[in-house]
């Protein structure tokens, strides 16, 4: 169904009105990783203006850097991946997960450093409620997804593209299925709450503009990850790994989600 609109004001025209509108849907779905809008004409549709004003203001958006086109998949809210799939996929067949979390550990903490000395109220608000979407996610695509949200928005508002950019590169391989099966395996709901509250300190020492206390927290926390990453590569089991975390991870049972009490 159709959202009910206002009607455009008199004197206001209709690609200023369409803009507000699409700036506001935007920062509705702005903890939704990687959204895709709707097309022009339902959009049009949903926000009360013409076509034309809508692909006005989408031009205005593109160019903010607040959405991005593909040919011929659609648009998509938030920054262009400036990586090309062909280039991750031959880095994934070179690389290993140790190394991803070498490389993570030398480029992770410094985003977190700059971006709690450039974190604005906004992004703050913004890191919340994504750490709250991954504290809450009940199975492990939920837990993969958000936590990628968590990392990326930490490393978007550190402002630099460079290392955003290579950030995007080393995400990217990281979701190879084998990788994540090794992830999963690493997991437990001990592990899981010990992130939610290491991702909790990144936050606060971000929202306090502590970039020493930021890049520490973030430190803390990957080499958390490695230690467990390492383990299940070794074949050794997470402890106290009980039948109902197993079920949690593999997403199989919404009953044992409830049990991570995340």
């Amino acid at each position: 169904m159709a959202e009910v609109v206002s009607p455009t004001p008199r004197g206001v025209s209709n690609s200023s009105v369409a803009l507000e509108r699409l700036r506001a849907l935007l920062d509705e779905e702005g903890d939704r990783a990687e959204w895709q809008l709707p097309p022009e004409r339902d959009l049009a549709e949903r926000i009360g203006v013409g076509r034309r004003a809508v692909r006005r203001a989408l031009e205005v958006l593109e160019a903010e850097g607040r959405i991005w086109r593909h040919q011929g998949k659609g648009t998509f809210a938030g920054q262009r991946p400036p990586v090309q799939p062909h280039l991750i996929a031959s880095l994934a067949d070179r690389t290993s997960p140790l190394e991803v979390m070498e490389a993570r550990l030398n480029i992770e903490p410094a985003l977190a450093r700059l971006a709690a000395l450039k974190a604005s109220p906004d992004s703050v608000a913004a890191l919340r409620r994504i750490e709250r979407k991954t504290a809450a996610a009940m199975d492990s695509d939920g837990h993969e997804l958000w936590d990628s949200a968590f990392h990326r928005h930490i490393a978007e508002t550190a402002g630099n593209g460079l290392l955003l950019a290579l950030f995007d590169c080393i995400d990217k391989i990281r979701q190879s299925p084998s990788w994540r099966r090794l992830r999963e395996a690493a997991r437990n709901r001990i592990r899981l709450r010990a992130y939610t509250s290491q991702h909790g300190d990144i936050v606060a020492a971000i929202a306090r503009h502590d970039g020493a206390a930021a890049e520490a927290a973030m430190r803390r926390h990957l080499l958390a990850l490695h230690a467990n990453l390492e383990a299940a590569m070794h074949g050794d089991p997470a402890p106290q790994d009980t039948p109902q975390d197993r079920s949690v991870r593999s997403g199989d049972s919404t009953e044992a989600a409830d049990g991570l009490g995340l």
